[in-house]
């Protein structure tokens, strides 16, 4: 079974087992992502209804494009830009390409579990922190002074000779 998949703006068709270079996608080597945006769904000759389909794939790695040089001229204004570009990739290995139900990824399931008390942990840990910066601290009262400004020397009259 085949699926025509879109993501970082491009489309895809893969299949079970095929390996694929996307635009970056969240997440570390091992972990399982699912991509929903079905458009074309088939086996064989034979057309199917994407509805409900789920693709789910292995990060394999993070990585690189080649890198791509831009340079742009205007002729007879001395304007010369050159600029280099490598596009962050990630490299997919497609696991399943089925029904919602049965390609649910284990890993991920798994990956937020781990992630939930970790989430907890550093929850709780600024709260004495934040204690201590809501709590004011007790200060002198500052005697109050009146301020005083100079007095403006008046400026004698000038004498006409």
């Amino acid at each position: 079974m085949f699926a025509i998949v879109r993501t970082g703006g491009k489309q895809y068709r893969v299949a079970a087992g095929d390996k694929i270079a996307v635009e970056k996608i969240d997440g570390e080597a091992g972990d399982t992502v699912s991509l929903g945006d079905i458009l074309l769904a088939g086996d064989g000759g034979e057309v199917k209804s994407a509805d409900g389909l789920v693709v789910s794939a292995e990060i394999i790695a993070q990585t690189r494009g080649e890198k791509v040089i831009v340079f742009k001229k205007r002729r007879r204004h001395n304007y010369r830009r050159r600029n280099g570009h490598r596009q962050s990739l990630t490299l997919l290995r497609i696991l399943a390409v089925g029904d919602a139900k049965k390609a649910a990824p284990k890993k991920e399931a798994a990956a937020k579990a781990e992630a939930a008390p970790a989430a907890e942990t550093k929850a709780a840990a600024p709260a004495p922190e934040a204690a201590k910066k809501a709590a004011p601290k007790a200060e002198a009262p500052k005697a109050e002074t009146a301020e005083k400004k100079p007095a403006a020397k008046k400026a004698a009259p000038k004498k006409e000779a």
